[in-house]
C-alpha cells in the first residue's frame, strides 16, 4: 500500500481529514455539512456508547426518547437559551410537497402550511422540560434521571467531518432534583463520568473546569467541561455537564409537593458528548501512517496475517491462527484473520497500520517449525517474536502495556504543552510560536475575554476545578486577579 496520508508537520487539518476518510472512518455526504459514519467509524462510536452508557445506568440513570421536533413556542420560554440557539435552527414550515403546475418538479405545497414551525432540536431542554411537567408531581418522582442517545442539527456554516457537523450524533442527560445541592452534585458527578471516561477509555487526559459566563451553556447557571489538547497545540471540548437552576422549571412550571406539602420549583441540570469524541479521538493519538487507537476502544484489537506460499503452508497457518483466534475470543479479545487472497502481507500490514489495529501477529512458515509468532505493536512500532505457548496472556497483558502508553504519551504531551505567563506580550508570543494550553491571570470580565479573543483568537477553555488560589494581575488589564485560567485556540 503507497504512502496515503500528508504529515502532520506540514497540514494537520488536511492530514485529519485525509485521515478520517482513508481509514473508513467517515465521509462527506450529499447534504452540505452532514457526514456518513462508516462501519468502522460506527463500530469505534458503539463501543463508546456501551462503555458509557454502562456508567450512566451505574449511577442510576434511564435512557428514553424524545421527539426530533420542537415547537417555536416552546424555545422561546427561556430567553437565554433561545438566543443561544436562534442562528443554528433548522425550521419545518410545512408538511407536504406537491407537482408543480408544469408537471416538471415538485415544489412545497403552500396550502400545507404548519400552524405553528417546528424546529428540529438543536437540544431538547425543552421538549424535555415541558415533558417532565407531566411526570413530576411529589418529592416521591425526584430524583429525575433520564438520558437519550438521539441525532440533533445545529446549521453550522463552516463544517469538518466529528468536529463540527449540520448534524451529529450524541447522548444527552436531562435531571431533575429536589434540592439545589443535589442538582450541583449531580453536574459535578457526571462531569466527573466523562473525565473517567476519556481518560480510562480514550486514553484522553483532560483537564476538568468551568466555563466563563460567556462560554456557558445558553440557559444554565455553571457549565463544567473537559478540555483535551490535541497533538496540534489547540483545545478540543471533549464534553460538559450543566448546573441549570430552576429556570427551566420556572419556564415550563415544573413543580413537586414537599414532604411539608409545599409547592417549589425543582432544581435540574442537562449534559451531554458527542461524535466529535471520535475526532478527539483521531488527533489526540494519531501519526503519519494513520490511526493509532487505544485497544478498550479499538474495534479490533488484534489483527492475524498470515504469509505464505503454497497451499499446505496456508491449511497449516490457518489451523493455528483459528484456534488462536477462538481462544482470544474466549478472553473478550476482538481479532481479525486477515485471509483474503486478494492483497500480500506488505499491504495488510499497511491498511492494519492506517487504521489503527493495536496489535498485528504474523504468522509464516518458520514460526510454525519454532512454534513462534511475531507480534508488532501499533503505537510503538516495536515488533518480538514470542512464543505460541500461552500467547494469550502476553497479549493480554501487552493491550494493557498500549492503553497505558497512548495515555502517558498524551499526558506527557499536554505538561509539555501548557506554559504559565504573566503577560499579555508573553501571551500572544507563546500562543504564535507553540500554541497549547496557556496558564494566565484574567480580571474575570467578559470585556477582557472579548478583546483577548479578538485579538488573538484564543478563548477561556476554563478555569480549572483544581487551580489553586494565586494572587496576580490580569495579563491584559492589569486589574486583580486571584486564580489563572486555561487559554488556548480550540475546534
Amino acid at each position: 500500500m503507497a504512502k496515503v496520508l500528508p504529515k502532520r508537520s506540514e497540514d494537520y487539518s488536511l492530514w485529519y481529514n485525509e485521515l478520517v476518510k482513508k481509514a473508513d472512518l467517515a465521509e462527506n455526504s450529499a447534504v452540505r455539512g452532514c457526514m456518513i459514519i462508516k462501519p468502522y467509524g460506527f463500530s469505534i462510536w458503539e463501543k463508546m456508547q456501551r462503555e458509557l452508557d454502562d456508567m450512566f445506568k451505574e449511577t442510576g440513570h434511564q435512557n428514553a426518547y424524545f421527539p426530533l421536533f420542537i415547537p417555536k413556542s416552546y424555545l422561546s420560554k427561556e430567553a437565554d437559551h433561545v438566543e443561544g440557539f436562534a442562528k443554528e435552527c433548522a425550521v419545518v414550515t410545512h408538511y407536504r410537497l406537491k407537482n408543480d403546475e408544469n408537471g416538471k418538479g415538485i415544489v412545497v405545497d403552500p396550502d400545507a402550511k404548519l400552524e405553528e414551525e417546528l424546529i428540529v432540536r438543536p437540544t431538547s431542554e425543552t421538549i424535555i422540560w415541558n415533558t417532565y411537567r407531566n411526570w413530576v408531581q411529589s418529592y416521591r418522582d425526584l430524583p429525575l434521571l433520564i438520558n437519550q442517545w438521539a441525532n440533533v442539527v445545529r446549521w453550522e456554516m463552516r463544517t469538518r467531518l466529528f468536529l463540527r457537523t449540520a448534524e451529529f450524533l450524541w447522548q444527552e442527560g436531562h435531571t431533575a432534583h429536589a434540592t439545589k445541592q443535589e442538582a450541583i452534585e449531580e453536574t459535578e458527578r457526571m462531569i466527573n463520568i466523562y473525565a473517567d471516561f476519556a481518560e480510562e477509555f480514550m486514553a484522553l487526559p483532560v483537564i476538568k473546569g468551568l466555563k466563563s459566563e460567556s462560554e456557558r451553556f445558553a440557559g444554565a447557571l455553571e457549565t463544567y467541561c473537559i478540555e483535551g489538547l490535541m497533538q496540534d497545540g489547540k483545545a478540543l471540548q471533549a464534553g460538559t455537564s450543566h448546573f441549570l437552576g430552576q429556570n427551566f422549571a420556572k419556564a415550563f412550571d415544573v413543580k413537586f409537593a414537599t414532604k411539608e406539602g409545599k409547592q417549589e420549583f425543582v432544581w435540574g441540570t442537562s449534559w451531554g458528548v458527542s461524535t466529535r469524541l471520535m475526532g478527539a479521538l483521531v488527533m489526540a493519538h494519531s501519526d503519519d501512517e494513520g490511526l493509532v487507537l487505544p485497544p478498550r476502544l479499538a474495534p479490533i484489537q488484534v489483527v492475524i496475517v498470515p504469509i505464505y506460499k503454497t497451499d499446505e503452508e496456508q491449511q497449516k497457518i490457518t489451523e493455528v491462527a483459528e484456534n488462536l483466534r477462538k481462544s482470544l475470543k474466549k478472553k473478550r479479545i476482538t481479532v481479525k484473520f486477515d485471509d483474503r487472497d486478494t492483497h500480500k502481507p506488505g499491504f495488510k500490514f499497511a491498511e492494519w497500520e492506517l487504521k489503527g489495529v493495536p496489535l498485528r501477529i504474523a504468522i509464516g512458515p518458520r514460526d510454525l517449525d519454532n512454534g513462534t509468532v511475531e507480534l508488532a505493536r501499533r503505537d510503538t512500532k516495536e515488533k518480538q517474536t514470542v512464543s505460541i505457548e500461552g500467547i494469550e496472556s502476553v497479549i493480554e497483558d501487552t493491550l494493557e502495556i498500549i492503553q497505558e502508553n497512548i495515555y502517558n504519551k498524551a499526558k506527557n504531551f499536554r505538561t509539555e504543552n501548557t506554559y504559565k505567563v504573566d503577560t499579555y506580550e508573553d501571551f500572544k508570543s507563546q500562543l504564535e510560536k507553540t500554541g497549547g494550553f496557556i496558564s494566565a491571570h484574567w480580571d474575570g470580565t467578559a470585556e477582557t475575554e472579548d478583546k483577548i479573543k479578538e485579538e488573538t483568537k484564543a478563548t477561556i477553555r476554563c478555569i480549572p476545578l483544581d487551580a489553586p488560589e494565586e494572587g496576580g494581575k490580569c495579563i491584559y488589564s492589569g486589574k486583580p486577579s486571584n486564580k489563572r485560567v486555561l487559554f488556548a485556540k480550540a475546534y
